[in-house]
């Protein structure tokens, strides 16, 4: 095991780098102030002569990477020589001997979570990354692995037998974000680690191996890609500078961003909305279906689709299962959901847009009333708020300490007004709204500060909107069918996350409401005829999942919770 890394290997790891990012250069403006909101004219003009800088500087960045693979090369070379006895103990480990040679028991490996001084004394076999090198002299080398979010102090000291100079100077030599196994025992330190989560002990390292390593010079620091705008501002009034590494240049360097502490806090929080909303909604007696992305119209009206050539037929990308999912009652599902993508090809460069996203969908039979669609709403939501606060905690923290953010403040049994009443909360303080449009992002907004004042809550629903801004499958008021509709939106902290409605199951309507709307009947003939064999009532709502979570967690950009987000100017990596 104590063969060095190969110079043909050092320059492979640091090519790997480099190319994709050339595809791609994002915009400037959207990372200088993530609060502003440019006009979309601003927004979509790249200029040629800042993509030729970009590119110019990766590859200065290239070039510096594999000059410094070269000079590590060659020292890890001279480190691991034949002439130290304990060789063996260290270095980079053969490819021959990762690519699935010999089987182990996985039960031999620690979990870097799960170390605490009750294992005192224990030998442990961690693999984890290389975070932080700090030498002591030539006989003595500190290193902080980590796994998986969770750190631990790592040891590695000269003693007879068991460690040599050589193997310190190893340690030494590691660059960060290499992967590397750990053999050792479990200490107690006098004092608590600080640089660790498991500040409780310590691993006085036995044997150390490189299983993969790192080019030298990261294109962003984990250390820097981790620190609050707080943390900068201080040591900027300090008189100390700190990097701040700004949006787009985390997006085009995404892998090394994700291992931040509060990305990887943000994207366990995502997984843990999924699996509620799926548990909770099947505990309901509701059944998951998988609705096709590539269709032959619209499926909410407008021409914000992507178009496509589908074997000489016109298609589009599905801007949600709506049709599908509507389908699938009038095929006697019952309750229908869906966890899928959504494609929207609008040309929106704000804070909670995306190209594409993750959509959590249901639908639903209804007996009455759509308020049926609303309690379920009420319920879920409710049921997930409890989960994350409950079982996220320390994902809460992590995303906290870079991003700090009040918890949400959310009622047993949901508030639900009017869209009148809302309104009118909003001309009460000055603001005035046109009487069937929309509200505006900042009309959202005011209007959640006012809910919150009033009611003690930032998750509320609203309901009985505007027919002329709900989509052609909307069913119409019974009482006002020309102006009003059954449908309703909800908010968490004065922002929309959630569109809903009772949908129209009378064919005919349902027809003269896509004409009205600009629909070709042609492109959903399929569509609108299975409501001709007979259809129950129904209704249902769509929920973005980046949304919930940027809003949940009191984000200010909607790209910090899409694992690769795709706007209209990123389509890459």
């Amino acid at each position: 095991m104590g063969a060095g890394i190969t110079l043909r290997a050092a320059l492979h790891c640091t090519a790997l780098i480099l190319p994709p990012l050339l595809l791609h250069f994002y915009n400037k403006t959207m990372s200088s102030s993530e609060s502003h909101e440019p006009s979309n004219s601003e927004s979509a003009t790249i200029s040629k002569k800042a993509a030729k800088k970009e590119a110019a500087k990766l590859e200065k960045l290239r070039r510096k990477q594999e000059a410094a693979a070269l000079s590590s090369t060659a020292s890890n070379l001279s480190v691991n020589d034949d002439t130290d006895p304990l060789a063996a103990n260290y270095g980079d480990i053969p490819l021959v001997e990762l690519q699935s040679k010999t089987p182990v028991d996985v039960n031999d490996w620690t979990r870097v979570e799960t170390l605490e001084k009750s294992m005192k004394d224990q030998h442990v076999l961690i693999r984890g990354r290389v975070q932080t090198i700090r030498p002591v002299g030539k006989k003595m080398s500190f290193l902080v692995i980590r796994e998986n979010g969770y750190t631990v102090q790592c040891l590695v000291q000269t003693q007879p037998d068991l460690v040599s100079i050589q193997m310190v100077k190893f340690a030494a030599a590691l660059s960060r974000e290499s992967i590397v196994d750990v053999e050792g025992h479990v200490s107690v330190p006098d004092t608590l680690v600080k640089a660790a989560t498991q500040q409780e002990v310590e691993v006085q390292v036995r044997k150390l191996y490189c299983v993969s390593r790192a080019v030298p010079n990261l294109p962003i620091n984990i250390e820097d890609a981790a620190r609050s705008e707080v943390e900068i501002e201080k040591a900027i009034q300090e008189g100390e500078q700190f990097v701040r590494v700004n949006q787009d240049t985390r997006l085009n360097f995404r892998v090394l961003d994700l291992r931040t502490p509060a990305n990887q806090g943000i994207f366990r929080i995502q997984s843990q909305i999924g699996n509620v909303f799926r548990q909770f909604l099947l505990s309901e007696g509701f059944v998951e279906i998988h609705t096709p992305k590539l269709i032959a119209g619209s499926s909410e009206g407008g021409a914000a689709v992507f178009r496509l050539d589908y074997k000489g037929q016109p298609a589009c990308l599905a801007q949600s299962p709506q049709l599908h999912k509507q389908m699938s009652i009038c095929g006697d599902l019952g309750r229908v959901f869906e966890i899928g993508p959504v494609f929207r090809a609008e040309d929106s460069y704000t804070h909670r847009h995306l190209c594409e996203f993750t959509g959590l969908d249901v639908e639903m039979e209804i007996k009455k009333h759509y308020f049926e669609v609303m309690d379920i709403v009420e319920r879920l939501f409710i049921a997930l708020f409890d989960s994350l606060n409950h079982n996220c905690k320390k994902e809460l923290e992590a995303v906290r300490k870079q991003y700090p953010f009040e918890p949400l403040k959310y009622l047993r049994q949901t508030l639900r007004l009017t869209y009148e009443e809302g309104v009118q909360m909003l001309k009460d303080v000055g603001i005035e709204i046109e009487p069937f449009g929309d509200l505006n992002t900042e009309a959202e907004r005011k209007l959640g500060q006012l809910v919150s004042e009033k009611y003690g809550t930032e998750f509320y629903i609203l309901y009985r909107y505007p027919l002329a801004i709900r989509p052609f499958y909307t069913m119409p008021c019974y009482d006002n069918p020309a102006e009003y509709s059954n449908s309703f939106d909800v908010f968490i902290r004065g922002e929309e996350i959630i569109s809903g409605a009772q949908r129209i199951h009378k064919p005919d309507l349902l027809e003269k409401r896509a004409e009205a709307c600009g629909i070709d009947v042609k492109t959903i003939s399929t569509y609108i005829d299975s409501f001709r064999y007979g259809a129950p009532l129904h209704g249902g709502f769509g929920v973005g999942l980046e949304r919930v979570v940027m809003l949940f967690c009191g984000l200010n950009n909607i790209r910090k919770t899409s694992l690769y987000p795709r706007d209209p100017l990123r389509l890459a990596p």
